[in-house]
């Protein structure tokens, strides 16, 4: 029997438990082991201060190469761009909606002045640049702890991923999905990383629940964000999809306060996704995005 990492969440259970189901449906039985990570454990911090890559991920990482478990499950947008020695992705099923989405209150209803929570950056950096007026504060927690702030009218709108909330069926309480070219998603977000060993049973096992596209998608986005030098907290956001055998993206970096924005597009053949994205995170730091996250590396440096 395999056993699988997941975080404690229920997001992070659903995914767990998805992958369950389809490792069942391939004949495999399997068990889930919950590990808590240094990103469940530090709540009261926003995650862009707290400064380490791997917030979600280490834990549940050192316990696979451990042996202790067999396959991880992670949310994508969590993993960092460099997989530790001796561990792989095994599969990258096929993905979520991958567009942020608006809970509370649609954006171009939100009043002058409107509190708005996100615990992301990058989401916070794009609401500043398209309504300098808001008032933009950090949320942490779970879903539920997230959704409950809105209904105690703590905030008048919440940026959730549309995924998240449709996984755990509460797509009803989204005001409204938005639209990639109006913010950009995170790398990743909508998909999910199914890790293993480089070797062995369970790695052959998971790579049967690889969906080609997703991982030509996701393969892109993650190309970008390694060629700016950037993990899962930062300014940066990636949208790939395959349309007609061709895969275009499109990135952005923003900085903090949505001052300034870098956007770019590229496109090229499904099998050159590492090279598309490689070559589109180049051309994001020359017309201007080393500038901006130059600065925010150095603010966050004496914070």
């Amino acid at each position: 029997m395999l056993t699988i990492g997941s975080r404690g969440s229920q997001l992070a259970l659903w995914q767990a438990r998805w992958i369950q189901a389809r490792l069942a449906a391939l004949g495999h039985e399997s068990r889930i082991e919950i590990i808590h990570t240094t990103g469940d454990r530090i709540t009261d911090v926003p995650l862009a201060k707290v400064g380490t890559k791997g917030l979600f991920t280490k834990e549940i990482e050192e316990a696979l190469l451990r042996g202790d478990i067999d396959v991880a499950v992670h949310s994508m947008k969590d993993m960092p761009t460099d997989v530790p020695f001796g561990l792989t992705i095994a599969a990258v099923p096929e993905r979520e909606d991958p567009r942020d989405a608006m809970v509370g209150m649609r954006l171009d209803e939100l009043p002058q002045g409107a509190k708005v929570g996100t615990s992301s950056l990058r989401r916070s950096a794009q609401l500043r640049a398209l309504r300098p007026d808001l008032v933009i504060e950090s949320i942490r927690g779970n879903v539920d702890t997230r959704l409950r702030k809105v209904e105690e009218q703590r905030f008048d709108a919440i940026v959730l991923a549309a995924a998240g909330l449709r996984r755990l069926a509460l797509e009803q309480r989204i005001a409204e999905v938005l639209d990639p070219e109006v913010m950009c998603p995170a790398v990743g977000q909508g998909a999910l990383a199914v890790e293993t060993r480089t070797d062995g049973e369970a790695h052959e096992i998971c790579r049967r629940l690889d969906h080609t596209e997703t991982r030509a998608a996701v393969t892109a986005e993650r190309a970008v964000l390694a060629r700016l030098g950037g993990g899962c907290q930062v300014p940066i956001g990636a949208h790939a999809r395959i349309d007609g055998g061709v895969l275009r993206i499109d990135a952005i970096v923003v900085a903090p306060e949505g001052d300034a924005t870098v956007r770019l597009a590229a496109q090229g053949p499904v099998n050159a996704a590492q090279s598309i994205g490689e070559a589109l995170g180049d051309d994001l730091l020359r017309a201007g995005g080393r500038e901006i996250l130059e600065a925010v590396y150095d603010g966050s440096a004496h914070e």
